[in-house]
């Protein structure tokens, strides 16, 4: 069993769990993901892990509470045990000296961007980071993404805090003011890397995105994470998660990301009248 050793709320939609995982910890590598079951019943949740602490040999694990299976969760605190920690699963992402990268991180995807931030920072790349949510409230993880950062900018949609408007706006503007950027990493929901894309296709940047929200199963088995990458099928989970952005069918994601919509919402429901909520 894997023991929960603390649960924070980062803020009032995400959790963070710190779960006791030497050997995770250990072989972990930026860009990774585990894949863990609460119970013997329950649903495999492929999460990216957001940090590591080889002291307490713990792995740092963010998630938004959006279905059964995420409410389940974060109903769990510390003492508590998962069933199955399973990992570390997928590609490492690709670091090495660039030069300057620009690492673009919207809403729950400031966890996922933040390792991969630290390691590029540490490899000698200027990290230049742009962190985007929909208002102030649904920020997190500035403090310490802004430490391995050269410079860090902040967009929100509502302008409660930084600049008012998308993440595209500030990439948009910090290369048209005469910043070199050798690559971008780009991470969170689909319409947002989806932006990012297009925008850095236009000036020809290097452009890799991670498709953690399209996984489901994690292992390649159940086929809902492919994706069409350069007119091949890929599987987000074992041939990514990260992929060339300038590759990816987006279009055919976003068609194929709402399938299992109408399932997730039924069993929601019943989990929500089992616990009387």
């Amino acid at each position: 069993m894997n023991k929960i050793l603390s649960r924070e709320r980062v803020h009032s939609e995400a959790i963070m769990l710190e779960v006791k995982s030497p050997r995770i910890a250990e072989s972990y590598r930026p860009g990774q993901f585990i894949i863990l079951r609460i119970h013997e019943r329950g649903e495999r949740i492929p999460l990216t892990v957001a940090d590591v602490d080889m002291d307490e040999g713990s792995i740092s694990l963010i998630f938004q509470e959006v279905g059964k299976s995420t409410k389940e969760l974060a109903s769990l605190g510390g003492g508590d045990e998962l069933r199955d920690l399973l990992g570390p699963l997928g590609r490492p992402s690709e670091i090495r000296d660039y030069g300057t990268v620009a690492c673009v991180g919207g809403g729950i995807g400031a966890a996922p961007i933040y390792p991969i931030a630290k390691a590029l920072h540490d490899e000698g790349n200027r990290v230049v980071s742009i962190l985007g949510a929909r208002c102030d409230e649904l920020l997190f993880w500035r403090e310490r993404i802004e430490r391995v950062s050269d410079s860090l900018h902040v967009t929100t949609d509502d302008g409660s805090c930084g600049r008012k408007g998308f993440v595209t706006d500030q990439l948009r503007d910090l290369i048209d003011d005469g910043l070199e950027v050798n690559r971008v990493v780009a991470i969170g929901p689909l319409v947002m890397m989806s932006a990012v894309s297009e925008l850095t296709r236009e000036y020809g940047i290097e452009t890799v995105v991670s498709l953690n929200p399209v996984m489901v199963d994690g292992t390649g088995m159940c086929g809902s994470c492919r994706v069409t990458v350069n007119g091949e099928t890929r599987f987000a989970c074992v041939d990514g998660p990260e992929f060339n952005a300038h590759e990816v069918d987006f279009n055919e994601l976003f068609h194929r990301h709402g399938f299992y919509l109408r399932e997730e919402e039924c069993s929601l429901k019943r989990y929500l009248e089992r616990c009387g909520k």
